[in-house]
């Protein structure tokens, strides 16, 4: 019969027959069938029953937004946040004002949510070290001031602390930014697409609109704001310690947010390189434990900058008479073979000429990121043993 072999179907089979089935229903069944299908009851009432335990006692989370001159953000950012409060869906607000010179901490206030002060300009790492301090939730959501959460974000959110072993849990940007300049689409657009993309079995951690379990952050000692003096990755690092201290980070791909940052050339490529790249290359190689193969650091993407590499030195040697144009041609075609899937999620959602531009950054993208990663790496091996003394100092916090 059908339910010897599927407990599963036997389960499928309960959306059809009621709960109480009186013995005319069964009687067709054997006895082997009847303990197959008690079997896939008990299941689920094991089920039912462990989630409704969780709801019943679901996580009590403290929101964290650090802010600093975030005036025109957070009259966008807190307003969604506000109502999960007063639905009943977070403990608190708090609002950090990092030594902002405008209204932040008074539109904040305003909109009802707990406002303290860093105390100066600390930067947002400080300046959620010092709200997680006094924060009563069991759960710190850290979310920035310039990202709108989705309103059913807190409980895709939750349901990632299912697991006792996961201490933090984060999501990503949506692929709607309302800024449409090129730079803001490309930014918010890749994130979007490598975070969607990526093993929710994360080796790093993200805290534009993510949460750690209090405990777990407060052992950790939270950021490290001493190696990382401005904003920069020091999420990511907090999430290598998390990890190595035996805790699981889990990615949610439906914990998503709207970025309202406006990126330009100039902002991008500080931010890219400076602010990113060159931070995670160093850590990467202080760590020892090799390049992890996820979101955009992984084996594909070095790859991927291998050709973009290869492509940049054969324009030049092509320009210089040093190779025939068919190497940079052939290596074209590579490149978009290579880049074929983002090119196409570029295509749906930009239209034809945001993809060719966007695949076109992002090959620059790869070529600076590449780069940045062989810079760090001379560093570390050349430059520290040539000169000791300069590069005694913690060159992370020099960026």
């Amino acid at each position: 019969m059908w339910l010897k072999n599927n407990v599963t179907e036997a389960a499928n089979w309960l959306q059809v027959a009621p709960r109480c089935q009186s013995e005319w229903r069964l009687k067709w069944l054997d006895t082997r069938d009847r303990l197959l299908l008690n079997n896939a009851m008990n299941e689920i009432d094991l089920t039912v029953s462990a989630e409704q335990a969780f709801s019943s006692r679901a996580l009590s989370i403290s929101v964290i937004m650090p802010v600093y001159n975030g005036s025109e953000f957070i009259l966008q950012s807190l307003p969604p946040v506000m109502a999960m409060l007063q639905r009943g869906e977070i403990l608190e607000v708090i609002v950090i004002d990092d030594g902002s010179t405008d209204e932040s901490a008074d539109i904040a206030r305003s909109l009802g949510a707990i406002v303290m002060s860093s105390g100066g300009r600390m930067g947002p790492g400080a300046a959620r070290n010092i709200a997680a301090e006094v924060a009563r939730g069991e759960l710190l959501w850290f979310v920035d001031a310039d990202v709108v959460v989705h309103i059913d974000a807190v409980q895709y959110l939750s349901k990632g602390f299912f697991d006792q072993q996961v201490v933090a849990v984060f999501g990503s940007y949506d692929s709607n930014p309302p800024a449409r300049n090129f730079f803001s689409r490309y930014k918010n657009l890749v994130h979007h697409y490598y975070h969607q993309r990526a093993s929710e079995e994360a080796q790093t951690f993200w805290s534009g609109c993510g949460a750690v379990r209090t405990e777990a952050f407060l052992a950790s000692s939270g950021f490290d704001v001493e190696r990382y003096q401005y904003p920069s990755i020091e999420d990511i690092e907090l999430g290598h310690r998390l990890i190595q201290a035996g805790g699981r980070v889990r990615l949610m791909r439906d914990v998503q947010c709207t970025h309202l940052k406006v990126w330009r050339f100039g902002n991008l490529i500080h931010t890219e390189i400076f602010r990113r790249a060159i931070p995670w290359s160093r850590l990467i190689l202080d760590s020892g434990s090799g390049i992890p193969n996820d979101l955009n650091v992984g084996m594909s993407e070095q790859a991927r900058a291998v050709v973009a590499s290869c492509l940049a030195l054969a324009i030049l040697a092509a320009v210089v008479g040093m190779v025939s144009l068919q190497v940079p041609v052939f290596l074209t075609l590579l490149a978009v073979g290579a880049n074929w899937e983002i090119g196409r999620f570029f295509y749906r959602n930009g239209g034809l000429a945001f993809a060719c531009g966007a695949l076109l950054y992002h090959q620059v993208y790869y070529l600076y990121s590449a780069s940045a990663f062989a810079w760090v790496y001379f560093e570390q091996n050349c430059l520290k043993r040539w000169f000791p003394a300069r590069w005694s100092r913690n060159p992370a916090a020099d960026s």
